[in-house]
Formats: C-alpha cells, structure tokens, sequence
C-alpha cells in the first residue's frame, strides 16, 4: 500500500480513494484515521483478487445498475456490493486477517 495525500484527486464527498496499489487521502489528517485506513484495505484486497482492471469493470457496472434500480447516486454508490464490505466491516481491524476469498459475493 503506497499512501498519496491530494485533495485534488478525491471527488467532493470523499476521503479516500484506492486504486492498487496506491490509497489516496485527501488530507494528511486521514492518515491517522484507522477506520479509513482499513476500509481502503478491505478494497486494496477486493482489486487484488479480482486482478485491478475487472474489479473496476464489475464495480462500474454494478453501481450503473443499482443507478437505474435506485435511482440516487449516493444509494447506488452504498449499495455496491464492495462498497457494503467495506462498509461493513471497517471498524474490525481484524477483519482482513480472517476474511474470506471473494467475501463480497455475500453482499450481491
């Protein structure tokens, strides 16, 4: 995990961004931030499993359909099935010791 801190790169509304293998803040203050920190990670794991380029396929994908069944960006954008991991699950900093492979499929 390479960590870039750059608030030109996050879109309004964010803190973090993960595109393997960097993570990028949008302020330094983030750094500290363990949650954030293991939510990015839960990604990192995602994209390495589904080998980066169809990570980002399936989740474009994803949030477009749940765009067209909800109808509201932000509620498509939380209903990712990624997104729900990682949401999910950030606030157990063990979590990624005891995941399972492809642990998202639970949240389809």
């Amino acid at each position: 995990m390479i960590l870039i801190v750059s608030k030109y790169l996050i879109p309004k509304g964010y803190r973090g961004l993960t595109v393997f293998p960097f993570v990028v803040l949008k302020s330094s203050q983030n750094k500290s931030d363990s949650v954030l920190i293991n939510h990015e990670k839960i990604h990192l794991r995602q994209q390495l499993e589904l080998m980066i380029l169809p990570f980002f396929i399936w989740y474009g994908l994803e949030f477009l359909l749940r765009l067209l069944k909800h109808k509201d960006r932000q509620l498509a954008y939380r209903m990712i099935s990624f997104e729900q991991e990682a949401y999910g699950n950030e606030k157990d900093l063990y979590y990624l010791k005891q995941r399972s492979f492809w642990s998202f499929l639970k949240y389809l």
